[in-house]
């Protein structure tokens, strides 16, 4: 093999692994959308002989269904607002004062945001039953919102890290107060920052299936991501166009959150609010 042909083979193989790992992440969601319209929809891939739009009026129209998202969303949405507001809070002093543990109490932080869930479900389910949390909504949220403050105050603090101090300063000499300040002066700079909290943390709690598995037990009270988990029959009956009806609509709320914040998370993963002038 000379070096001419060896070029060739090293520049077309990439391309060749990467179509090969894109067919196989496509396929599924391929599945998925054609299986959605297919009233006769198989595990099997095929094409529909005639398309309908039953599936999602049986997934729309469901009281369980639609109960099922509600919670979902005041889940979601409830995770969301708590942690930016208290990890704002918390970003604060971190980031405008001068303190003797502040660097171990970051790195704890850091460290903190690293633990898995599955490996504190077994205490944080004993606490909830002696707390009288278990199989309660607000509970929930309250994990949620536990287990995603280290995240959240590391983001927001390296973020209020770039907001000049002297438009704070400059505040405080007209007569505003330290959370005037914050709520007229850093937070709007830190928009970038607080919709890439917001949008990570909602979809970590829209997508996640264990924790409500765990912590929740009445059917009423399960949100999307487990009301999904349902349409598996105890008899291996699966009603495989409902199913894919339904992970369709899941998806749409975290799909139109991206989309619809785009800038703000491309900021976000370089870390920069707002810039010094």
């Amino acid at each position: 093999m000379n070096a001419k042909q060896r070029k060739i083979i090293y520049r077309i193989l990439p391309y060749t692994i990467l179509t090969i790992i894109g067919i196989c992440f496509v396929l599924p969601l391929l599945w998925v959308v054609v299986a959605s319209v297919d009233p006769n929809a198989m595990q099997t891939l095929k094409m529909p002989q005639r398309i309908t739009a039953d599936n999602y009026i049986n997934v729309i129209t469901s009281r369980e269904n639609q109960r099922a998202f509600l919670i979902g969303l005041i889940m979601s949405l409830g995770q969301a607002l708590l942690v930016v507001l208290l990890a704002l809070l918390a970003a604060y002093p971190l980031s405008r004062y001068q303190m003797k543990y502040k660097k171990p109490f970051m790195l704890t932080i850091l460290f903190m945001t690293s633990l898995p869930i599955t490996a504190v479900m077994v205490p944080v389910y004993q606490l909830f039953l002696s707390l009288k949390l278990y199989d309660q909504i607000f509970g929930v949220i309250l994990f949620y919102v536990a287990s995603s403050m280290p995240y959240g105050i590391w983001m927001l603090k390296n973020f209020m890290d770039s907001v000049p101090l002297d438009l704070e300063e400059a505040a405080w000499v007209d007569g505003a107060s330290v959370f005037t300040g914050i709520r007229r002066v850093v937070a709007p700079l830190m928009v970038p920052g607080i919709c890439t909290v917001a949008i990570f943390t909602f979809s970590g709690s829209w997508g996640n299936f264990f924790v409500p598995y765990i912590l929740l037990q009445n059917p009423e009270n399960f949100p999307a991501s487990l009301k999904l988990y349902q349409y598996f029959g105890q008899y291996g009956m699966i009603e495989y166009g409902n199913l894919a009806a339904f992970s369709i609509m899941y998806a749409i709320p975290s799909i139109v959150l991206y989309i619809l914040s785009q800038r703000f998370m491309s900021k976000g993963f370089g870390l920069q609010g707002g810039t010094k002038g």
